[in-house]
């Protein structure tokens, strides 16, 4: 069964909302994740400017993929999607404060936030574009586990974090990127869910 447009909407929404908070967690605790956001995180540390803006900026190449591999629905949902990520995680620290939050907490917590919300968005055929859009066409094209390709490039861009970052902030950014790549590994792969 198709989902309706108010279905999509909701998860798109909702997803964005999730991976925003997650990341919003990451920003606090001083963790980074992988793919493109992992990127971003790293410009932010070292400028000092706004995490939303460079996700936004570094996603827009991976569209050109999205568009001619995965058609105009997906990047259109896909850009909706970064948009609002981006959007949120300008906005948070003005709505949101942690007055403590431990990394380690941070990584797990945050990494399924960004794991759910990545899985709401896929299964309604979007994502938050970067990897995430390279992983879904690996998966649609291949056959390849999305949550297997985009942990394992998280944790590579993780991993080269070590020449700017202290090693127990990477440590506890691999535990994000597990977590975030558990979830899609469980819980999104061809055959596992039926909604188109």
């Amino acid at each position: 069964m198709l989902h309706t447009w108010l279905e999509d909407a909701h998860a798109l929404i909702a997803g964005s909302l999730f991976v925003a908070l997650g990341m919003t967690m990451f920003a606090h605790a001083g963790l980074l994740t992988g793919g493109v956001a992992g990127v971003a995180f790293l410009a932010k540390y070292a400028t000092g400017l706004n995490f939303g803006l460079f996700f936004f900026l570094f996603s827009l190449p991976f569209f050109v993929l999205s568009w001619f591999q995965l058609g105009r629905e997906f990047t259109f949902k896909s850009f909706f999607a970064v948009a609002l990520v981006s959007v949120c995680t300008a906005v948070a620290p003005k709505l949101v404060r942690f007055e403590f939050l431990n990394p380690w907490l941070a990584s797990v917590l945050g990494g399924f936030l960004i794991g759910f919300g990545l899985l709401a968005l896929l299964r309604h055929h979007a994502s938050v574009g970067g990897v995430n859009i390279l992983a879904q066409w690996l998966q649609q094209a291949k056959g390849f586990s999305a949550g297997k390709v985009q942990m394992s490039v998280d944790i590579v861009v993780v991993l080269t974090a070590l020449m700017v970052v202290p090693a127990e902030r990477v440590a506890q950014s691999v535990v994000g990127a597990v977590a975030i790549g558990a979830i899609l590994a469980l819980n999104h792969r061809p055959g596992r869910y039926l909604g188109v």
